[in-house]
Order: C-alpha cells, then structure tokens, then sequence
C-alpha cells in the first residue's frame, strides 16, 4: 500500500464499501451507470403492440378481472425473476387502453410488478401500424399521459416512455413534441422519463446535445434488421456510435435475436450475423454498465410458427397456472452478460487479477486511486488495493480491454497516439482499438507482453525504473523485461 496518508485511507475506505459485494460474489461490477439497476423484459401483444384497439398482452383476456390479471402477472414474474434475476417490465399503452374498462383491470400487471419492488416502463405504442410511426390524435395522447402520470408519477418504480420509435417525425420534430410533452406532463419527474431516440429510437446523439433533456433518460432500440450484416467489432463500433455521449442515461429497451433455432451465442467466433450482433450489444451494455429490456419475453409477431421467434421464453399452462421457460440457454446467458452479472456468456473469464512488472515485480496502478477519465497509470508496490485490480474482458476477436476495478475504466494510451512514449491512462471504455490490448505470450516464460492492438507497441515501464510511480506508456516491443508481465 501507498505510503501517504490519503492513499492509505482511500485505499481502506474502498475496501470497505466493496465488502457487501466481496460477501455475494468474488465478482465486482463496473462502475455502475444510471440505467444498470434495468434488467428487464418486453411483456408484449401476441402480434405485435401496434394496435387500433385496447392492448391485452400475451397470456391475458380482454374478460379477465385486475385480480386475474395480478395473478397471471405474478405467476410470469416469478419465472422471469428466478430464471434470470429480472427485476424490470416494460409494458405497452395506447389510446384505446388507458381509462378504459379493460384499463382497470392492466393495471393490474404494472401494480404486481411494483409491489415486488420491481421498475414498470410504460411505453406508448402509435395507435396502429397506419399511424405512420407519428401521434396522430394528440389531445388523445396528451389525455392519456395525464391519466396515466396523474395515477404513478407519484410511484418511484415507475418510468414513463412518451412513444415508442417515433419515426414519423424528423429529429427537429421529435425532439419539439418529447420537450413539449416533459412541459405538459409535470407530474412525470424527468429522472423517470425514458425519450425515445430519433427514427425507430435507434439513434440517440442529436437528444444527447440537446439541453431540454439533460434531466432525463433515454430509449433506444438496436437490432440486426435495421442494417446490412456487419463483423461483430463493426456492430459494437455501429451501437456506439449511436448513443453518442448518452450510454450512462440509456437504457436498451428493445433489442433481440432468434431463440427458437439453436443459435450459439457463447461462441465468440460466430459468423452468424445475430450472434454477432447480440453479442456486441451486449458487450456494449457491459462496458457501459448500461441496463436493457429484452424484445421479447413472450407476445411479439408470431409469424408462421405461433409465436415471435425472438421471444426468450416458452409460455406454458392455464389460467393464471401460467409457467415460462427458456428457449436459448446461450442466449439469456449472454443477456445476463449484458446486465454485467458473474456469467461468462461467451466473454471470458470476468475475475480479475494483478498486472506484475517482470522487471521491477511492481504492480500497474491507476495513480492515487482516481476514477477519472486520463488518471495515469504508473507502477507501485503491489497492495491488493483496488485500484491495482484489473479485469480482463475478452472482445471475442483476439483482443481484451482491460478494465480498472475501482473505476470501471479502461485501460487506454492517451489520444489514441501511436509514438512512442506516449502515456497509458484509464477512460471510459469505448470501441476504440486504442483500448484493446492482445496478451501476447513471452517464449519460455509465463510473462506476457501486452500489446495496443491500434500501434502494435508493447505496454512498458519509462525508463526501466524499478520505482514507485513510475509511469506506464507504450513502445516499441524489444523484449525488455519492463515490457513483460504477470498476469
């Protein structure tokens, strides 16, 4: 441990605040972003949401009493929670659905998901596919929010998404109509309101500069279809690049891929264009501490085969004897990766480890315990602190980031640089090569040598000092023990 005082103090202090997690699991979670306490499931419409009548969600009836749908609800809830620790909901509203009959009795599933603590998103699906991915009565819209915000706004489990993939509108328009909906609809707290990105919500950088959000959060929308096929570090580079500066306030709402034909999403080497793309936004969600709802649990276009080929579970049973079962153990394991849970899913190993000089036996140390972004990395006796543990997150394509425990950064030469000498810092993780590093093994030893996949220069000790704080920077590979290391 560092000799100063307040090293010494942050160091105990850190240890102490991670000893609830140390208790569960010898796992630790990134730091944690805005959104990562979302782990969730889209309840859907057997045949999609886009309805010009009341939405009555997969496994309800149009007859069925609140107490019915209560029960139904917490029968799915109970399989959704112990398969996979959701603890989040996101349910469709209409028009035609809220301060209706059947209206009294869908809240039913929000308030059963509530009363075990769980979060509700209530999303307004366009009253029908004709509707053009625009509001098309808007007093009725705006009726409806205030019946909707008038009855949970008080709720803090409660989150509120104006509409769904408004893609009828330019972003100028959209982002009028949302900024003119937080105005109308007070009693919804901006903190619980989720803004849908522009087009079908998967774009989310013209609502990241825009001042009339700064208080909210946002939705957005990533799936294979949108786009042609790409390589698995373009779609991680491509979801990215569309949250724009906004990953900590985003959370996934919809995102999905088949789960009925046997898919392998553990396997890092798939050139399957799903695979790859579920498991670069769940890669992104991870480096992001992001939260995300599934598309969808069950309910959905059920297509030829009577059921949405993306759903997650099997929906079996009677009445409210209703049971859920998983379809792709691959697949709601590399979700539960997303969520940042102690899975592999396909990622590689999520312990964590030291990174020891060969030369000076001394460990890689983000200098005074920082946990902001361009904190420099040096060397110093190895303690065991947190800012000396460091996490290896396998990219699927030969490369790792490297991720600080105490911050959940990553391990980065500065600026991208490819000279030598230029300094390795911590940064939010990115999809930058700059971040990605290849553990290159030394012949003839268990060292490595650990290698900036953008300059293909070797992560070294200045000088070959053997000193405390002496920093770390990138160079010219020359097999020099200052460029070998334990990990």
């Amino acid at each position: 441990m560092h000799t100063s005082r307040a090293r010494r103090l942050l160091a105990a202090l850190t240890a102490l605040l991670l000893l609830p997690i140390i208790a569960v699991s010898s796992w630790t979670t990134p730091a944690a972003a805005a959104t990562s306490q979302f782990r969730g499931m889209n309840w859907a419409v057997l045949g999609d949401n886009f309805s010009t009548g009341p939405l009555v969600i997969d496994g309800l009836s149009a007859s069925d009493s609140y107490a019915t749908v209560q029960a139904k609800a917490n029968a799915l809830y109970d399989d959704m929670q112990s398969s996979l620790g959701v603890n989040t909901v996101r349910l469709p509203i209409n028009t035609h659905t809220v301060g209706t009959t059947w209206w009294n009795a869908y809240r039913g599933a929000i308030d059963a998901a509530t009363a075990r603590g769980w979060k509700v998103i209530l999303a307004y699906w366009e009253d029908g596919a004709a509707s053009g991915g625009r509001v098309t009565n808007l007093p009725a819209w705006h009726a409806m929010w205030s019946t909707v915000t008038s009855q949970y706004g008080s709720n803090g489990l409660v989150y509120f998404e104006p509409m769904n993939e408004p893609h009828g509108y330019s972003s100028a328009e959209w982002r009028n109509l949302a900024a003119d909906w937080l105005t109308s609809h007070s009693a919804a707290p901006p903190s619980r309101v989720l803004v849908g990105g522009t087009g079908f919500s998967q774009d989310l950088r013209d609502l990241c500069t825009d001042s009339r959000f700064s208080g909210t959060l946002f939705s957005f929308h990533h799936y294979a279809f949108f786009y042609a096929a790409n390589t698995y570090d373009g779609w991680r580079s491509h979801v990215q690049t569309r949250l724009g500066t906004c990953a900590s306030r985003a959370v996934v709402t919809e995102f999905g891929a088949p789960m009925n034909n046997g898919l392998n999403y553990a396997d890092a080497n798939s050139t399957d264009n799903f695979v790859r793309h579920i498991r670069a936004v769940t890669q992104v969600m991870r480096d992001n501490a992001m939260g995300g709802t599934y598309w969808p649990a069950i309910g959905g276009k059920p297509g030829d085969i009577g059921y949405d080929w993306y759903s997650m579970y099997a929906k079996s049973g009677t009445g409210t004897n209703l049971d859920l079962t998983i379809r792709n153990p691959s697949g709601a394991t590399r979700l539960r990766y997303g969520w940042g849970d102690a899975v592999d899913g396909g990622g590689g190993p999520t312990t964590t480890t030291q990174i020891v000089n060969q030369n000076s036996g001394k460990c890689a140390d983000v200098l005074q315990a920082s946990t902001a972004n361009a904190a420099e990395i040096v060397q110093y006796t190895c303690s065991g602190a947190t800012n000396q543990q460091w996490q290896l997150r396998d990219l699927g394509n030969g490369y790792h980031n490297i991720v600080a425990q105490h911050s959940g950064k990553c391990l980065d030469v500065n600026s991208a640089s490819t000279a030598n000498n230029a300094p390795v810092i911590q940064y939010t993780c990115g999809t930058g090569t700059n971040q990605q590093w290849q553990l290159r093994p030394v012949s003839g030893t268990n060292y490595v040598e650990i290698v900036a996949r953008h300059s293909g220069k070797c992560l070294d000790v200045s000088g070959q000092s053997t000193a405390d704080s002496a920093r770390l920077q990138q160079y010219t590979c020359w097999g020099g023990a200052n460029q070998h290391w334990d990990v």
